[in-house]
């Protein structure tokens, strides 16, 4: 329990951690994977290497000291970080290195002047108070997940069933239980973790489902990045019959029940959680406005799936667009996103919903363009696990 001192001098903290919270957070993780390589794998190393990792964990230190007296207001960011976390299979036992190098951090970049023991015993409090939060809320969606019908705890195998070239970049696989069960029926736009060992190093990664659940199967949808590891393993490595280890779906991007019109605004393999979302709306009259933005006809995986969907369901409609046209390409628009498109393209009575993923600087400019032509902010979602705030920079 915190004292009220030890709140005091947390929220007195705030201006270095507005100032020198990522050099903190960077300096946090390379003592930590250094010393404890037991949690490496818990952590995307591209992540790190981009800086990413360390933005989102500063904002998520920052949030919580900011809010120390009212952490309810903590709300969203608790939910993604437990999502997070739920996906990797974080535990208990986690904890306690993070929160050891954590303070050490904080004494080693800040200095002993600034980190006095009454500073350093009142982050180990507040440390403490959010790691008991933490694991409790993981706990519970553990075992939600283990008593949910076709649900499970930790890691469950999975084979190829079968593997589907999308595009230049995008290679789907099915994948269904290897004990023959049922599994678990995710919400449209929840993703999936994997874990793999490659080379003799365990890694972990997230992916987005890419079709409705039907409690028998999961399809996942993922990009060759140029250096991941864990992508091109699967590409060129991984075959039909092959087994896999699964974590239990996780996410809170998910499609809200509304009958207001959809936009679904994605570029290159953003647009795998939206396929599911399309499949959950299609069915219930809504208007449904697709847009999707790729590089070029090559990378753009799933083309002809929206394309017959606006077939056979009339109240969908699907725009393309691709900054970089090959010949024969047939795009609706050539270019990147702008507001110039989603203001003709979407409903002129912009009481709707929209969804968005894609790149970073994708998600930023639609969520700008957004508000510009006046779609309410609470009626816009996007995942994003990071600091919010970079996509308003």
């Amino acid at each position: 329990m915190l004292t009220s001192q030890q709140r005091t001098i947390i929220k007195a903290t705030v201006p270095l951690l507005e100032t020198g919270g990522e050099a903190l957070t960077r300096h946090f993780y390379a003592m930590m994977l250094e010393e404890y390589p037991e949690v490496r794998v818990l952590f995307n190393q591209a992540h790190q290497a981009s800086g990413e990792q360390q933005r989102a964990l500063a904002n998520g230190v920052l949030m919580y000291a900011r809010h120390i007296d009212q952490l309810e207001a903590l709300g969203p960011l608790v939910g993604r970080i437990v999502n997070k976390h739920v996906s990797l299979q974080i535990l208990p036992e986690h904890y306690p290195i993070v929160g050891s190098c954590l303070l050490r951090a904080i004494r080693e970049v800040l200095g002993a002047e600034i980190a006095t023991d009454e500073v350093i015993e009142a982050w180990g409090a507040a440390y403490g108070q959010l790691a008991e939060i933490l694991i409790g809320v993981e706990e519970s969606a553990y075992r939600e997940h283990e008593q949910a019908q076709g649900g499970w705890r930790g890691s469950r195998d999975f084979k190829v069933t079968a593997k589907t070239v999308e595009s230049e970049e995008v290679t789907s696989f099915h994948l269904a239980p290897v004990d023959g069960g049922a599994v678990l029926i995710q919400q449209p736009g929840q993703y999936i973790g994997l874990r793999m060992v490659i080379d003799g190093q365990e890694q972990r990664r997230n992916y987005s489902l890419s079709a409705l659940g039907n409690g028998r199967e999961y399809w996942i949808s993922v990009k060759r990045e140029a250096g991941g590891k864990v992508s091109n393993y699967l590409h060129d490595h991984i075959q039909i019959g092959d087994t896999l280890e699964l974590f239990p779906p996780a996410g809170d991007f998910v499609l809200n029940p509304s009958d207001k019109p959809l936009a679904l605004i994605t570029a290159g393999v953003g647009i795998t959680p939206a396929l599911a979302m399309v499949e959950a709306a299609r069915d219930s009259g809504r208007p449904i406005h697709f847009i999707h933005y790729a590089r070029h006809g090559g990378v753009h995986a799933f083309k002809q799936w929206i394309e017959a969907q606006s077939r056979d369901y009339p109240q969908i409609s699907c725009r393309f667009i691709y900054s970089e046209p090959r010949d024969g390409d047939q795009p609706h628009a050539e270019g990147m996103v702008s507001r110039e498109q989603l203001a003709e393209w979407l409903p002129a009575e912009r009481d709707l919903d929209a969804y968005f993923l894609g790149p970073k600087p994708f998600m930023a400019a639609v969520k700008r363009h957004l508000q510009d032509i006046g779609v309410p902010a609470a009626q816009c979602r996007y995942e994003f696990f990071g600091p919010a705030a970079e996509l308003d920079a």
